[in-house]
């Protein structure tokens, strides 16, 4: 995708760094991010373009406005992404008059006024980095809870070894306060400054800051305070260290390394943390957020606190660090903002990329059997020749391997997935040539021990002719070409239905037996009649496959859950106009809403 990352700072941030940590990662996944911002200390591999955002006149926000929107075009920019106040308000205008969602970060308490209540330029969706500012957001600013999900702030975890403490016989200790001397922050490191130049034994280190404000100047003559400023390399500085006191991503950043850390931010003083109150840490970002005002510190308490933190031993290091270690795993919390992105996406352009479903291809209607699962080759050829003349490109799950599926909203892109379940034998006589005949790829579901369909025909209740599957030679004739082939158990049960053990079996053995006979690994799997709950989909992705589909179940936007991908059923009544309907993109959403309106006339009706 094409993503527009919004900041506004003058001197470096935690949402500067949250900022280029989640755009280099998504660049490293194929995606395309350009960074807006007054000013950038970090070093990034996204393009940066320098908007003034802290200027707020009307002018300057109907300039920042027009810019956006001139970047927006220029780029195809397809989701933005504002992480502060200034930034999000003029790109919420842009995005409503581009069209393309926005996405926000909340990193910190919002102030509260009228202006803010009524345009709360919150976007299509907000992200909050701790529970604490998604109940202020709620109470006092009326932002939709459904709108809200909360995700930490993304840390690559592998650059913060943990630094196993040795015993030391160093009379003087050092800690290291880390943060802005600005704003709220600044008051807090200013009294701490206080307390610790009243201390003895140790070396206090103050990381970060632009400049040293003017009252922090009396602590220059005093040889154990040390102004570092900004720096690159703060790894060296914290294995240096004994103790670190910060909030946010300071914090987190200390315990990953295996350092004390003493949580102190401007909303809250927790103290050393441990196993009991890290819960608490999390819910206020280590004491950045509390959602009461007027937040005030006991700095006796903080005193005796710090002068008993450099004596005593913290236990907890090491479980401290596997908790946040799995809070803030870089992977993770991405892989979520990429799926926030995709479905936002995919609601405001109400368009995805159709995965249609098809079973057997027949020459006439003479011998079609019971069941309608079928499609005529007339028809099945007007369909592949609609696709080809409208430019749709056939995609497979080794092509979302890939991870094409990021490039599917890109303009002038067609994409479609062609699948066929069951693997008659009809899908290689008939479909097969007229794949062929336009270049195009298609994913078939093979049973591995039938040959027949034999689970059709011996339904009591309404059996079904003898039909053929495909034989092995041409399997592998098909899978030559380009035909991609995936999972449908071993005997076509409903999953869902028998016992756990008994999906197990099915799922496993089958995806076995066929990647031996296709000396190839299987990618995805389909929930023979679309019968599947969430043991059955853990199954599944435990076995090995990375992606599965349903029929008329999962959520419109297919990255969403790849273990449940929506398909559209292709039926033997689907003329070519029906088709041209299915086919478009927005035929989930359409289907979708017309059974939600019917399930109100039916509500309505039995009121």
């Amino acid at each position: 995708m094409n993503i527009l990352i919004v900041l506004s700072q003058l001197e470096v941030t935690g949402a500067e760094v949250y900022g280029v940590t989640l755009a280099d990662e998504l660049i490293n996944r194929g995606n395309n991010v350009i960074i807006l911002s007054d000013t950038l200390t970090k070093i990034t591999n996204a393009k940066y373009i320098k908007m003034e955002f802290n200027k707020r006149g009307l002018v300057e926000r109907i300039n920042q406005i027009r810019g956006i929107l001139k970047i927006i075009k220029e780029h195809d920019i397809q989701v933005a992404h504002a992480n502060s106040r200034a930034s999000s308000w003029s790109t919420q205008i842009a995005c409503i008059i581009a069209r393309i969602p926005l996405i926000t970060t909340v990193h910190g308490k919002q102030p509260v006024h009228i202006s803010r209540k009524i345009f709360k330029a919150f976007g299509d969706q907000t992200i909050v980095v701790c529970e604490n500012i998604k109940e202020q957001i709620v109470k006092e600013l009326g932002v939709e809870e459904k709108k809200i999900i909360s995700l930490r702030n993304p840390i690559d975890i592998e650059k913060y070894p943990f630094i196993h403490n040795e015993k030391t016989t160093k009379d003087t200790k050092i800690i290291s306060i880390i943060g802005r001397l600005t704003g709220p922050k600044g008051i807090v490191a200013y009294n701490l400054l206080k307390i610790l130049n009243r201390i003895e034994k140790i070396e206090i280190r103050v990381i970060g800051g632009k400049n040293i404000p003017k009252e922090f100047e009396i602590y220059l003559k005093n040889k154990n305070i040390k102004f570092l400023g900004y720096v690159e390399n703060i790894q060296d500085l914290v294995k240096e260290t004994d103790i670190i006191i910060g909030a946010g991503r300071v914090a987190i950043e200390g315990v990953l390394s295996g350092k004390p850390v003493i949580a102190i931010g401007e909303g809250k003083y927790i103290g050393l943390l441990k196993k009991e109150n890290i819960l608490e840490s999390l819910k206020s970002n280590f004491g950045d957020i509390v959602v009461e005002n007027n937040a005030s510190f006991n700095w006796n308490l903080i005193e005796k606190d710090l002068k008993k933190s450099l004596l005593e031993k913290n236990d907890d290091l090491e479980e401290l660090n596997l908790k946040v270690r799995k809070e803030f795993e870089l992977k993770n919390i991405v892989d979520e903002i990429e799926k926030i992105y995709a479905s936002s996406y995919v609601k405001k352009k109400k368009k995805e990329i159709p995965v249609i479903m098809y079973h057997r291809v027949v020459k006439t209607e003479e011998n079609v059997g019971v069941h309608g699962t079928y499609i005529t080759l007339d028809k099945f050829e007007k369909h592949m020749k609609y696709l080809y003349d409208q430019g749709y490109k056939t995609i497979t799950f080794e092509d979302l391997k890939k991870k094409n599926y990021r490039d599917r909203f890109n303009k002038n892109e067609k994409n479609i997935m062609i699948t066929f379940d069951d693997g008659y034998d009809d899908n290689y006589t008939l479909a097969f040539p007229v794949l062929k005949k336009y270049n195009f790829k298609a994913i078939i579901y093979l049973m591995s021990h039938l040959n027949y369909n034999k689970w059709d025909v011996e339904n009591v209740e309404n059996p079904e002719n003898r039909f053929e599957l495909m034989n092995d030679d041409m399997i592998k004739e098909m899978g030559k070409y380009g035909i991609e082939f995936g999972g449908h158990t071993m005997t076509h049960k409903k999953l869902s239905e028998i016992s756990l053990d008994e999906s197990k079996n099915e799922i496993i053995n089958s995806k076995k037996v066929l990647e031996k006979k296709l000396e190839k690994k299987l990618l995805s799997f389909a929930y023979p009649y679309g019968k599947l709950n969430e043991e059955v989909k853990k199954i599944v992705k435990e076995s090995g496959y990375l992606f599965a589909v349903a029929t008329d179940s999962g959520p419109i936007n297919f990255s969403e859950d790849f273990y449940q991908i929506r398909r559209i059923a292709i039926f033997p009544s689907n003329g070519l106009f029906s088709f041209k309907r299915k086919v478009k993109g927005n035929y989930n959403f359409i289907k979708l809403n017309r059974e939600k309106k019917n399930i109100k006339k039916i509500e309505k009706r039995t009121d």
